[in-house]
């Protein structure tokens, strides 16, 4: 057993080709290998196995029955060696595997949305698990592994991973229908001071909380808050009804929703983030790394030659 364990891949391929040919000649022919090297390869082998696996003779070589119970064996063994050396190299290049990916933007339109499509496109093969919640949340699961990347609002940078600046997305107000300020293309913050506001206890309900304070605590007046367990279409059903106005970023303003309006707040720029932990050596996380810094920087690009006089364009629904 322990002499068995001596034999090399090589020497399963030498002996396979043998058998396969019926001579050692022909078989380093397909090789392109000298056949003094299969002849002293196979012998190895045998003196290794404690048997003989050929008979020679003028025209070739045959079997033996200890051959012949082997060959089966080896196949399996080559076999199984090349499977696992394809699927490895599937997921290096990230034709297969998995990418567990944190997101608190939008999937509705925007960057991450076109980033996800054009992936999905390149690795169908790639399995892509989506999980929602907040930065400190998304942060905390890539420093253990659970997660890849996250994409995650703000620059700040975060102990322990690295951080890159892709894309930012206006700030929208989400108001009623029948409210008054929907006469203006776009709101200043002093047009929001005293309104009524909800969020949802879930992501990205806080930090829609703490954005809204941290603008309108200038202004004299804390902002009236007010929590809601309910998830995102019950949130704008809310604000359908008037329970009170809400915050949201440019990827979700194509979403049509009956009786909303949306509007720019001014001036309101909210960068987005990918994170990612340096020791997480996910190739399919990798390449989509790559993939979100080509399309930024062709954004980017894009930006630049767009003429300065050209207005922004303000979502409302249908």
């Amino acid at each position: 057993m322990n002499s068995a364990r001596k034999i090399e891949i090589r020497h399963l391929r030498y002996f396979i080709a043998a058998t396969e040919h019926g001579s050692f000649r022909k078989a380093a022919d397909t090789l392109s290998i000298q056949e003094s090297a299969i002849s002293r390869r196979i012998r190895d082998m045998e003196d290794l196995l404690g048997a003989s696996l050929f008979q020679r003779h003028s025209g070739g070589v045959v079997l033996t029955l200890a051959g012949q119970r082997f060959l089966r064996r080896a196949r399996t063994a080559l076999q199984q060696i090349n499977d696992g050396t394809r699927e490895v190299a599937a997921v290096g290049r990230s034709d297969e595997g998995r990418i567990r990916i944190g997101i608190f933007s939008s999937l509705a339109s925007g960057f991450l949305a076109d980033l996800l499509r054009i992936y999905d496109k390149d690795h169908a093969g790639v399995l892509i698990d989506l999980i929602d919640g907040n930065p400190p949340e998304h942060v905390a699961a890539i420093r253990q592994l659970r997660l890849d990347v996250a994409f995650i609002t703000g620059t700040s940078e975060w102990s322990g991973c690295q951080t890159e600046n892709l894309w930012s997305e206006r700030v929208f107000a989400v108001l009623p229908v029948d409210h008054p300020l929907t006469a203006k293309s776009r709101l200043d913050w002093p047009d929001l001071a005293h309104e009524s506001f909800i969020v949802s206890d879930g992501a990205p309900g806080q930090e829609i909380r703490d954005y809204l304070v941290q603008r309108l605590a200038g202004f004299g007046h804390h902002p009236d808050i007010h929590l809601q367990f309910v998830g995102r279409d019950n949130m704008l059903a809310l604000v359908a009804i008037g329970r009170g106005l809400t915050l949201t970023s440019e990827a979700t303003t194509v979403v049509r929703f009956p009786g909303i309006v949306y509007r720019p707040v001014a001036n309101e720029i909210l960068p987005f983030s990918a994170v990612w932990s340096p020791g997480n050596d996910n190739p399919a996380c990798r390449r989509l790394l790559s993939l979100a810094r080509s399309i930024a920087q062709s954004n980017s690009q894009a930006e630049i030659g767009r003429p300065t006089s050209e207005p922004p364009q303000s979502a409302s629904p249908s």
